[in-house]
């Protein structure tokens, strides 16, 4: 885990599903201040982490930030976490840290199960720009 860097907040995402490809999109464009690097769960490094942190990815398969040397969040705390990262308009969904993770995480666990049956799986990886596949850790 040497390898990660530590000044960056790490977001392991499901790299076939459209609706979280399209989030990691969306968080590019809003990082201006380049808080995130990113990893595919399926990819080596993905499974390397999952296991170096403890997670069992059959309870958690599409989102999770991983903070080297902090901490780790999941599911719906992930994403509000994220949120707030990213700051301006965004930051508002830190108002539902207030509520326990059990019950953000039905609504979240609801559009997981669903997301290859609403928003598909991709069938090939984009191409992305050399800056874009910089903020890519593999």
């Amino acid at each position: 885990m040497e390898k990660l860097p530590k000044n960056k907040k790490i977001i392991l995402f499901d790299g076939v599903c459209n609706l979280c490809d399209a989030t990691v999109q969306k968080v590019i464009k809003v990082d201006t201040n380049d808080n995130f690097r990113f990893v595919p769960l399926q990819s080596e490094l993905g499974k390397e982490i999952i296991s170096y942190i403890g997670i069992d990815i059959q309870k958690t398969d599409s989102i999770i930030l991983y903070e080297p040397g902090i901490a780790y969040h999941i599911k719906a705390e992930a994403a509000i976490e994220i949120a707030k990262t990213i700051g301006g308009i965004y930051a508002l969904l830190g108002i539902f840290s207030v509520f326990p993770n059990w019950l953000k995480d039905i609504g979240y666990d609801f559009v997981a199960r669903n997301r290859y049956k609403w928003y598909g799986k991709k069938e090939s990886c984009m191409m992305p720009t050399p800056e874009i596949k910089a903020k890519f850790l593999e």
